[in-house]
């Protein structure tokens, strides 16, 4: 075979060129010797690592009702944003206007295939705060298997100090961002919503649309803040609700409103682990639990502060109408030692109703509607107070100075999730039938109107 040289020239230059290229570099290896050492997996990637596992990308799908040419019509809107699992129960936080309004909210994790409904189970609109909760699949002995992001302070930021956030920017799911503390203590007015922030940790990392509800780390991967809002009109600037403000709302809000479970006694404030009062009237009344008792365990789990107890009291089951299988044990201690008591906790549902306004209801089928009627009435409560009895029909609601238009109310669920949202003190103007004849008509008897007072 003939090679003709005249072709392999171009190659033979190449690799020349190659070959004194090579000898030129050996000059300079040592510097990327050196290099070599440098760890690549700095602060900010370990973060990542440690926290990314427990930060949601959130989906929502909204109905809002649209002008049209052919007139108002239900059109499906969708959105986004952020969350982080804060219990290994399925509970995730986020900001209350990613979720707002919604039909569906869906969760998918960084590298999990699967997407998890979600349901929310509390919120607080003022603080822009909601919980969240998705089905923990279950490993080995039923043990659930979600991560969660470990809780940092917000009471010692020092401005400079370096942070990363996690979210979900324009749907680009699972973006880091890092920068520093630019600020805190920021007031930040959103009068369109309805809102004013406090104290905010203003920070430059990016937080974009999408980043609603993720979390802001320290260093050290703790959560110090919740992503909430950024400034549209400037570069760079961004808030976040500090994680001391976000337990505080878990503690006094979104945790108990997510029990499925009501137990019948409120802790007591400033103190370890004791029970405050015990409302008349309840299992947990009956079942001779007192002001003062020390908690030391609830459902044989040891609880040592508040936290603990509102954790062990979200993973107690929704009753199943068995006195045993709902029957829970409660350990605690008082002047004669320590002991258990047993006893079955109503549903949440009949909990917030009897605890605020002083009766529990139930649905009715009247004619051809479901109604509520009251089932029970709480001794010395506001219900007794203006003279509500067993068996009283109410068929709407007006929240007095927060609507003009009475609400039609036809399930006990929907009773107690406005009485939850409504403050100490505030009014309700009810409508109520009753039926003196004791035959279930109601249409021949006068209408009773009452004020009730939410306590």
């Amino acid at each position: 075979m003939i090679v003709n040289m005249k072709h392999l020239a171009p190659l033979v230059l190449v690799l020349a060129g190659s070959s004194a290229l090579a000898q030129g570099t050996q000059a300079q290896d040592e510097p990327y010797r050196q290099l070599q050492s440098v760890p690549r997996a700095t602060p900010e990637v370990l973060v990542v690592r440690a926290v990314a596992p427990a930060v949601v990308f959130i989906e929502t799908e909204v109905t809002q009702q649209v002008n049209t040419f052919w007139g108002r019509r239900n059109q499906t809107f969708s959105g986004s944003g952020s969350g982080v699992v804060i219990h290994t129960g399925g509970y995730i936080v986020t900001n209350f206007h990613v979720v707002k309004g919604a039909k569906r909210i869906t969760v998918t994790f960084d590298g999990d295939p699967r997407r998890y409904p979600a349901e929310l189970v509390s919120a607080k609109q003022s603080e822009d705060l909601a919980l969240l909760r998705i089905e923990a699949p279950s490993s080995v002995e039923g043990e659930t298997t979600f991560p969660t992001v470990r809780m940092g302070t917000s009471a010692d930021l020092m401005r400079g100090e370096r942070v990363v956030a996690i979210g979900n920017p324009h749907g680009q799911a699972h973006t880091v961002s890092t920068g520093i503390i630019s600020g805190l203590h920021r007031d930040v007015p959103l009068p369109e919503h309805g809102l004013h922030f406090q104290n905010l940790i203003q920070t430059d990392a990016s937080i974009n649309l999408g980043n609603s509800g993720g979390p802001l780390l320290n260093i050290r991967g703790e959560l110090i803040g919740i992503n909430a809002v950024m400034n549209s009109m400037a570069e760079n600037i961004g808030f976040a609700i500090p994680v001391d403000r976000v337990k505080e709302v878990l503690t006094e809000t979104l945790f108990p409103q997510a029990q499925r479970r009501w137990l019948g006694f409120e802790l007591a404030e400033g103190v370890p682990l004791e029970i405050g009062s015990v409302v008349a009237g309840t299992p947990a009344d009956d079942a001779e639990l007192c002001e003062g008792y020390r908690i030391l365990a609830l459902n044989g789990k040891p609880v040592t502060g508040h936290e603990d107890f509102l954790h062990a009291a979200l993973e107690i089951p929704e009753r199943v109408g068995d006195p045993v299988a709902d029957a829970i044990t409660l350990t605690v201690r008082n002047e004669e030692g320590r002991k258990d008591v047993i006893f079955d906790p109503w549903d949440r549902v009949d909990g917030v109703l009897f605890q605020r306004l002083g009766i529990t209801v139930r649905e009715q089928l009247i004619g051809n509607q479901d109604w509520i009627v009251i089932d029970r009435v709480r001794p010395g409560g506001a219900a007794e107070e203006i003279g509500l009895r067993r068996g009283d029909l109410i068929p709407s609601i007006l929240p007095v100075e927060r609507s003009t238009v009475p609400l039609r109310i036809r399930d006990r669920i929907t009773l107690a999730q406005l009485v939850e949202r409504l403050d100490l003190d505030d009014e309700l103007a009810l409508d109520v039938y009753r039926d003196d004849n004791r035959d279930g008509d109601y249409t021949r008897n006068e209408r009773y109107e009452g004020t009730l007072k939410v306590r």
